[in-house]
């Protein structure tokens, strides 16, 4: 079967599965420019050759994941597939290459991203959208611990015992949800959740550098989301559903990724 070339343009935070231990959803486009969803993908056991970094250019097995009805929906043909890097794409020209890939399909309605979504002929559930206004960038507290049942059972299957010390070390789980608040072409303010790995490392590193300070470390976070990407970059959110929520929610999407180039000179013009 003949390898499928992705380039990567999203990774979130990892997650922790009772079937799968911890997990992270991988998205990015095809050299045609249209959206693959790559899931599941133990990313963190990947040998440090196949840890693939945002703007890769990736080459595997890829198959139709059947047990997701999302069309765009991948996964390895095999959880030991053989990921190859075989390129990367830089920040030249203000990410001139990567808008070839990543810009070719924009929204700016959410309301009709959301129509096209719920239409079981379209299903669309990958999107690049384009916020007319950010109006804010905030945290909210959630669960500081994993599930105990998922941890028991990963313990219960040995899914740990991968690192010198006979232990896996799952992923720290984020105390708190970040979110845009912010209004599209037609007005419509939401409220939506940034899944993106790099927010919740972002926080960590802070958190470090503040000493443990949480408010400190969430000022941090903010100021590079909102004073900075929001305020001084051109702005596009990636965006994704959940295969649960999907047909579900009134609004299935989540933010799962930051496209953000300088402000074009000649855009200030106008």
């Amino acid at each position: 079967m003949a390898l499928t070339k992705v380039l990567i343009a999203v990774k979130t935070y990892p997650t922790i599965s009772s079937k799968y231990d911890e997990l992270v959803c991988t998205a990015g486009f095809r050299e045609d420019g249209s959206w693959v969803r790559i899931y599941p993908v133990p990313f963190r056991k990947r040998a440090y050759t196949e840890q693939y970094k945002k703007y890769d250019w990736i080459e595997l097995d890829l198959v139709r994941n059947k047990s997701d009805f999302r069309p765009d929906s991948y996964r390895p043909k095999s959880l030991d597939s053989e990921i190859n890097v075989v390129g990367h794409i830089d920040t030249k020209h203000n990410w001139e290459e990567r808008k070839k890939y990543c810009l070719g399909k924009v929204y700016d309605d959410l309301a009709g991203l959301i129509s096209e979504a719920k239409d079981k002929n379209i299903c669309t559930s990958l999107a690049v959208f384009k916020p007319t206004d950010i109006l804010d960038f905030y945290a909210e507290p959630v669960d500081r611990n994993w599930s105990q049942k998922k941890l028991d059972t990963l313990a219960q299957m040995n899914l740990f015992e991968t690192n010198q010390k006979g232990e896996f070390e799952v992923v720290k789980k984020l105390p708190y949800k970040f979110k845009f608040r912010f209004e599209d072409k037609r007005g419509k303010v939401s409220n939506m959740m940034i899944e993106d790995w790099e927010t919740g490392q972002l926080f960590w590193n802070c958190l470090a550098r503040h000493e443990g300070d949480e408010q400190k470390a969430i000022e941090d976070v903010r100021n590079k989301y909102y004073h900075d990407f929001a305020q001084t970059k051109d702005l596009y959110f990636y965006l994704g559903t959940t295969q649960k929520n999907h047909y579900v929610s009134h609004n299935p999407f989540m933010i799962i990724g930051t496209f953000h180039p300088k402000i074009d000179k000649q855009m200030k013009l106008f």
